[in-house]
C-alpha cells in the first residue's frame, strides 16, 4: 500500500495543464467546495489573505473573459473559472479587519497586538505598487494549493496568466472593490481524445540542474 507522500507524487504526476476540457462534464459541488477550502487554508504573509477569489460560472461572462484571454477554450469549456484577485493596496482598514477577526476568534494576545501595530506602521505607508505585487505573490501561493487540491480530487485545471488584466478587472468590476486580477484557473474534466498534450511525457529539469543542496 502506498504511503501518503508517494500518493501525493502520483497525483502531481497525473496533473497537467489541460488543453481541452469536456464542456459536457461539470465539477461536482462537493469537489469544488474542497478545492475552495484548500485555497482558504493556504498560508499567506502575516495571515492577511490579501486576495479574493471569484468563482465564475455565468456563460456570458466567461465568453467575455475568453475573448480577452487569447481565446483559450478552457475558459468556457471548463465548468468553473476561478479568478484570483489581489488587494490593490494594504490599508489600515484591511489590516485591522483581519486582526479584529483573529482577536474575536482567539482572544486578545499582547504579542499579536504588537504584531498588528508593526504591520500598521509599515504596510500602509509603502508604495501601492509594492503592496499590490506583495499581495499578488500571496495569491500565487494559494494557486499552488488549488492545483494540488484539484489534482487530489481528479479535477483538471489550467493556470493562466494569458489574459488582459485591465480588461478582466473591468468585466468583473474589480477596481471598484480595491482588487486587481492576477491569475485565472479553469476547472473541469479533460476531453482525452482531443487534447494534444495529454499523451506527452511530463518533462522537468534534471534534479542536478534544478536542486542545489547547501550543507
Amino acid at each position: 500500500m502506498m504511503d501518503a507522500a508517494a500518493m501525493l507524487l502520483d497525483t502531481l504526476t497525473w496533473r497537467y495543464a489541460t488543453k481541452k476540457m469536456d464542456p459536457s462534464k461539470s465539477v461536482p459541488a462537493e469537489k469544488l467546495e474542497r478545492i475552495l477550502q484548500a485555497i482558504a487554508l493556504a498560508p499567506t504573509s502575516s495571515g492577511l489573505q490579501p486576495f479574493e477569489l471569484l468563482v465564475v460560472t455565468n456563460p456570458e461572462i466567461r465568453q467575455k473573459i475568453q475573448a480577452i484571454a487569447w481565446n483559450q477554450s478552457q475558459v468556457t469549456e471548463g465548468s468553473h473559472l476561478l479568478v484570483f484577485a489581489a488587494w490593490d493596496n494594504y490599508t489600515a482598514e484591511r489590516i485591522n479587519a483581519v486582526y479584529d477577526q483573529i482577536v474575536a476568534e482567539r482572544g486578545f494576545n499582547e504579542g499579536l497586538e504588537n504584531y498588528r501595530q508593526r504591520l500598521l506602521a509599515n504596510y500602509p505607508g509603502r508604495d501601492p505598487k509594492e503592496n499590490f505585487e506583495h499581495a499578488a505573490r500571496q495569491a500565487y501561493i494559494a494557486l499552488g494549493f488549488a492545483l494540488a487540491a484539484a489534482a487530489e480530487e481528479e479535477v483538471d485545471s489550467t493556470p493562466m496568466e494569458g489574459f488582459d488584466p485591465a480588461a478582466l478587472d473591468e468585466i468583473l468590476g474589480l477596481r471598484a472593490r480595491g482588487l486587481r486580477s492576477v491569475v485565472i484557473l479553469p476547472l473541469g474534466y479533460r476531453e482525452a481524445d482531443k487534447d494534444w498534450l495529454l499523451p506527452m511525457k511530463k518533462v522537468r529539469r534534471p534534479r542536478g540542474q534544478f536542486i542545489t543542496e547547501v550543507k
